[in-house]
This record gives structure tokens, sequence and C-alpha cells, in this order.
């Protein structure tokens, strides 16, 4: 049975071709995984990721895989810069592809919001009201409305001839007759008519006669008057009922202004599952002691100082970071700052190659710097 399962088909050629030869690094050192993980520092599920083509080892691992195989680290580190690259891009096309997938999903429910608006949802229904009748029907006007502040617009006003023959269906057409008889009992011919323009008195014989069953003039302006009222007390019970809807739901979006919690109170609320604090209360403790490490971590920025591979250990989940020199010797030191806060560690054995510092609570892996100064005097620090 093969040691080692079959990489991903999709895997870029370049990252497959990378994993391959560390593959047979390992092999031809004849290390099981387990020590493979105890010599380079990096966890035995790390390593069963590298090795598995779902995680790119950091460079960092890639030396530290050359130190234990004896392999040079100039022709290893320089396939892992080629494979980085590769990850690089298939992590760009990946977020492109979710970018437009979240895209897609928001145009779809900005697109559900307005054909609910568009069919009278709870946000804009209106009601009809009768407008003026044609044929002997009546048609339907939908009110207007609008937000608060927006000075309601007329609604369509009914053709003179429209209004006329409404009105005179309900007065039955007999108010001008009444007018123009009104003075007739008491033989008044009405008032004087020196000053008044000919046709302008509906007494004066030169002025037309209104048609049989007509209405008198100025009904159709009471009439528009009377629909303008109609219209604008329709647009104030939408703006109520509009406001009433608002207030109910104000509750929730009081809730939903509220400020959330700083990302700091959040992340550094509880320690993870397995860890023994989290944020400042991690400050100059060992990480691997308070379940920090292993899976939890990361390794966030990298640096080369002479031999030595300095990099910056980020955990997420504890809100931490910590600094690591690997391929060191005896008299090597390794700080790690941020802010303000600043912790140390050396090598002070011989033989030992790897010193880690204590954490330093961190809100992003960008807080965090690490330096190395080296016992032939050599020092150097991440960007």
């Amino acid at each position: 049975m093969p040691r080692w399962k079959d990489l991903p088909d999709d895997l870029d050629p370049q990252i497959k071709e990378f994993t391959s030869q560390i593959r047979r690094l390992v092999d031809r050192s004849g290390l099981s995984v387990a020590a493979l993980a105890d010599r380079t520092g990096y966890s035995k599920t790390s390593w069963e990721r590298y090795l598995g083509g779902r995680l790119l080892a950091p460079k960092g691992a890639v030396v530290a895989l050359a130190e234990v195989t004896g392999t040079s680290p100039v022709h290893l580190t320089t396939m892992w810069e080629l494979a980085e690259r590769a990850w690089s891009r298939s992590e760009m096309r990946h977020d492109g592809t979710m970018e437009a997938i979240r895209i897609s999903q928001a145009r779809a429910a900005l697109g559900e919001f307005g054909a609910a608006e568009a069919t009278g949802g709870p946000s804009g229904r209106v009601s009809g009201r009768p407008s003026g009748r044609k044929n002997g029907s009546v048609t339907a006007t939908p009110g207007i409305a609008g937000p608060a502040g927006v000075s309601p617009t007329i609604p369509p006003q009914p053709t003179g001839a429209d209004a006329d023959a409404r009105d005179a269906e309900g007065s039955g057409g007999k108010s001008a007759e009444r007018r123009a008889d009104s003075w007739g009992p008491t033989g008044y011919q009405g008032p004087p008519r020196a000053n008044a323009r000919p046709g302008s008195d509906p007494g004066d014989p030169r002025a037309p006669r209104p048609a049989e069953g007509a209405p008198e003039p100025g009904s159709g302006g009471r009439q528009r008057l009377m629909m303008f009222l109609a219209g604008l007390v329709g647009v104030l019970v939408v703006i109520a009922a509009v406001f009433f809807f608002t207030d109910r739901s104000g509750g929730k979006h009081q809730d939903a202004a509220a400020p959330p919690p700083s990302p700091t109170a959040t992340r550094h609320a509880s320690p993870p599952a397995g860890g023994k604090c989290a944020g400042s209360a991690c400050t100059g403790k060992d990480a691997e002691a308070m379940g920090c490490s292993g899976d939890l971590v990361s390794t966030a920025k990298t640096a080369t100082v002479g031999t030595t591979t300095l990099e910056v250990r980020y955990s997420k989940a504890c809100g931490t970071a910590w600094g690591r020199i690997t391929g060191a010797t005896r008299g090597d030191k390794v700080e790690i700052s941020a802010g303000s806060v600043r912790q140390t560690g050396e090598i002070t054995a011989t033989g030992d190659a790897i010193a880690y510092t204590p954490m330093v609570a961190v809100q992003n892996a960008a807080d965090a710097k690490a330096c190395a100064t080296l016992a032939s005097g050599r020092t150097g620090c991440t960007k």
C-alpha cells in the first residue's frame, strides 16, 4: 500500500511538483510524520496537510525540512517560491469566484425586494379611488403616496365635459333654471349691467343659454376642489399607515443601529476550545502551554537572517503572536513586539536550533514585528 495518497487533480502543477519533491525528501530520510514534526517544530497535523497538498508549507517549515534531511535549502526554497506564487494565484481566483457569488446573491435579494414593492407589499401598498366616469363605468386612479416631507401631487382631474355630465346627473339639470327664474316673481331684472361685459350676465339676452340639463357655470371648479380634497385625505391616510408600520419596526431598527462590539472585545472574550487564555491574558505566557499553538497557529511573516529563519507566529483564536527562529545556534536571540509590549527568547543550549518568545496580545498579525539578533552580531526583522 503506498505511503502517500494521490494529490488532487485540480492542484496547480507548480504546487504538485513542490509537494512531490518534499514527499521524496521525507521518504529518503526514512522519518515518520510524527518524527518529522518533532525535529522541525511544526505539528504532525500541519505536516500531514503540507504533504497531502491541502496546505502550502511556510518557508520556515521548508528550511527546517532541508536541515533535517540534509538538503540544500537554496534549491528547495526556490521551488517553494514558485509554488507560493501559484498558490496565491489560486487563492485570488477563489476569492474572485466567491465575490461574484456574493454579488449575484445580493442582486437577487434586491430584485425580490423591488418586486415586493411593485406588487403592493407592506411598504408600498396604496389604495385606489375613483377619478372619473367613462362610458358609464368608474375608472380607478392609484392614490399618490410618497415619503414624509414630499408634497403630494394633485391627482388627474376629469375633463370639463365629464364633470358637467356628472354634476348634471346629481342635480337633475334644474340649477340653471332656478337661477334664471329667481328674479321673475318680483319683476326685478337683476343687477345693473352698465359695467358688465356683454354676455357675461346669465340674464342678458346676449349671453349664451346653457343647454337643457347642463349644470350651471362654476360647478366644475367645485367638483375639482372636492376631488383634490378627497385625494389629499387619501394621501394623509397612506402616510399615517407608513408611520404606523415604521413605529412597529422601530425597535428592530434601533437594534440594527446599535454599534457592534469592538473586534478586540469579541475576539478576546473567551479562550478558544482547549485554550487557557485569550488576548492580553496571554501576554508573557508560553503559546504551547496555553493551548494556542498547533492547528490554531499560522506563520504571518517570515524573514531570513543569515542562515536563520525568523517568523511571526499568529494565533487568531487566542488573539496573540510570538516570534520564532529556526536553524539557529547557541546565543541567537529572537524578539517580538506589538506597540510598547516586547517579549524575547534565546537559544542557551548547544545543539538546539529553535527558539520561541512568549506571546503578546494583538488584534491582527500586522500589529506584530519579530527581530533576530545572531551570536555573530548580525540582525534582521520582519517587515
